[in-house]
């Protein structure tokens, strides 16, 4: 028996064009309750990184794909295939790297492999949607002689920014954005740099503030002013805006906020002609808002949530929607008063006629650094099988 371990050095979430890093150790364990113990074998080790691609029958209709040369491939049991087994796609992957051939492992022996390798800039961000899925794994294939192969699957998550392909790092190490206060290796140089210009990327891109005033109206006039600061955020941000009502000629009786989604699948591979679009909807506000002057929301974009993306089947979009429920009358008929005598009490009326409208506002949503996003990961960083 041989545990197999795979640890991720930094985390499960990273950026496109990073360096993974993951460190394999082999262990023969010794068991104090066995009474006899023997060396272990095993043929080879080898390691790649693919993306599994996912669609749903209902909405999705690809076109055929000659998949027969992997068919054979993926009977033999002797022929690594990092995705055996697994349904969908598999739309990319990186060269396989052997880690080693004929281990030999006494009882209680160990032996340790680092695999690194670039993510490539190109793919596909991680996403679970309602129609498509993109699926990053790590998968570790080792063999024993003459027994099938096992392996080893440890899933993560891939951010994408758009921009850092064309970037050109400076060749004068000086002038590269690095942090002082940390001592690094020659060969994490680059990835770390790649990491504090896609953070510093976006800071630039989502601190930029400027006033946003949009009237909210419906057929009959005016209900209020909708402020907002900026319209591009980074997935962990909160999105605030406020609402004045004070200077609106309809009364708004309620109103809901909610962060949502859109997931749109390009027109030539729809299922049918026309069909709608996927919302899913990640924060949602609601407020009673009748003789309010001034109101406000704050939502907050989940860190596990997928920024906004495009491919050539699917497309992400973020957007704020609002939903309003004005009254049919004037202000002053919403209340009605009572009959006492000795004092005043003013009350709903028990019926009204109202209106209801709706309005979408677009945003963008960014990634984040990768090591923040990696603390509400659902993924582990170390996985493990017995073989």
């Amino acid at each position: 028996m041989i545990e197999v371990l795979a640890k991720l050095g930094r985390g499960p979430v990273f950026l496109a064009g990073e360096v993974l890093e993951c460190v394999i150790t082999f262990t023969n364990p010794l068991s104090a309750s066995s009474t006899s113990a023997s060396s272990e074998m095993l043929a080879w080790a080898s390691a790649q990184i693919h993306c599994q691609f996912h669609t749903s029958e209902n909405r999705v209709a690809l076109p055929p794909s000659d998949g027969s040369k992997h068919d054979v491939q993926a009977e033999n049991e002797t022929v690594f295939v990092p995705n055996r087994g697994e349904r969908g796609q598999c739309i990319l992957s990186t060269p396989p790297k052997i880690l080693f051939c004929d281990l030999r492992l006494d009882p209680g022996e160990s032996k340790s492999y680092s695999y690194s390798e670039t993510l490539p800039i190109d793919g596909p961000p991680s996403f679970r949607g309602q129609s498509v899925k993109y699926v990053y794994k790590l998968t570790i294939g080792c063999q024993r002689v003459n027994s099938p192969i096992k392996l080893l699957r440890v899933p993560f998550r891939v951010l994408v920014l758009h921009g850092l392909k064309d970037y050109q790092f400076p060749q004068d190490e000086a002038v590269a954005p690095s942090n002082p206060f940390l001592e690094e290796e020659e060969g994490l140089k680059k990835d770390s740099r790649l990491a504090d210009l896609a953070t510093e990327l976006l800071t630039v891109a989502t601190s930029r503030r400027s006033l946003h005033l949009y009237n909210i109206s419906n057929t009959r006039g005016k209900v209020g002013t909708f402020c907002i600061f900026k319209t591009m955020y980074k997935i962990g941000e909160d999105v605030i805006g406020t609402f004045n009502f004070s200077e609106g000629d309809i009364p708004c009786l309620q109103f809901s906020v909610s962060l949502q989604t859109e997931e749109s699948i390009q027109e030539e591979f729809q299922r049918r002609r026309g069909q709608p679009v996927s919302f899913s909807t990640h924060a949602r506000h609601q407020e009673a808002c009748l003789h309010t002057a001034q109101s406000s929301f704050s939502l907050p974009i989940p860190l596990s949530s997928t920024p906004g993306f495009t491919t050539n089947i699917v497309s992400l979009k973020w957007r704020l929607h609002f939903e309003f429920v004005t009254s049919g009358e004037s202000a002053g008929t919403c209340l009605v008063r009572g009959s006492q005598s000795e004092a005043t009490t003013w009350t709903g009326v028990e019926q009204m006629e109202v209106d209801t409208f709706s309005w979408d506002l677009p945003i963008k949503v960014l990634p984040t650094n990768p090591i923040l996003a990696s603390y509400v990961s659902q993924f582990s960083s170390t996985n493990s099988i017995t073989i």
